[in-house]
């Protein structure tokens, strides 16, 4: 949510393995929490000073290292994306093979991406593949965000959708709203979960238990959509450099 200043970097020792780890001081934490995702481990504590975030760290290594292995299975489980044509990708929850034709503009089936072959000769299939699927998140996002905002009585300064690699969304200080393009691969209903979690933080700023009640005042079943986004997230890698 909030900004954080660095402080340092350190190792530990988990489960036979040297891990490097990131502490970040935040203005806007009021407990300490450990971040764990696919690039680091990150643990972020209030600027009071008074959490030692490496004790912290010490205390949770058990924690750490089973959401570590999951991150080397992530891996593993990855998709090989080769952009040609003929290659399915998932939109909005359904495979979709993706073709380029002598069209004048990009357009998306029940069943197929149709890419326009002379806006792929300018740039490339994997630039406006991209391109094409950040256009039709933001028109998403746009539309499930108004239905919940108004519904959820919150108002918010922006909507941004961008290139997060390790974060579905977020909540600035500021109320502005940013989310992630590749949820545009996800089933509707997923990032729907995403956009009821980050207007929720316009309510409550962290996960305390009030700002649980009112996702699920929003959203009674959010909790299997969340845990299809945790277990499924790796589908939605757009290429290697997710990674």
């Amino acid at each position: 949510m909030g900004v954080g200043n660095t402080t340092g970097t350190a190792e530990i020792e988990i489960a036979g393995s040297e891990i490097e780890y990131r502490v970040v001081e935040s203005a806007d934490a009021t407990q300490p929490r450990i971040d764990v995702d696919i690039h680091e481990v990150k643990v972020v504590v209030p600027e009071n000073g008074a959490v030692d975030p490496h004790e912290f760290i010490r205390e949770n290594t058990d924690w750490i290292a089973r959401k570590w292995r999951k991150y080397d299975e992530y891996r593993d489980r990855a998709p090989d994306r080769t952009f040609e044509p003929g290659e399915t990708f998932p939109y909005q929850g359904d495979d979709h093979t993706f073709r380029v034709r002598d069209v004048d503009e990009h357009g998306i089936t029940d069943d197929e991406i149709v890419l326009a072959k002379h806006a792929v000769k300018e740039s490339s299939i994997k630039d406006e593949l991209e391109a094409l699927f950040r256009e039709q998140a933001r028109t998403l996002f746009e539309e499930v965000v108004e239905e919940h905002a108004d519904e959820m009585g919150v108002e918010y300064e922006g909507l941004a959708v961008r290139n997060q690699r390790t974060r579905w969304g977020s909540c600035s200080p500021k109320q502005n709203l940013s989310f992630n393009w590749r949820l545009i691969m996800a089933p509707p209903e997923i990032a729907e979960y995403v956009v009821v979690h980050e207007l929720a933080h316009l309510r409550e700023q962290n996960h305390t238990n009030r700002f649980w009640r009112i996702v699920r005042e929003q959203l009674p079943d959010y909790r299997e959509r969340a845990n299809w986004l945790e277990e499924h997230s790796v589908d939605l890698i757009f290429t290697e450099d997710d990674l």
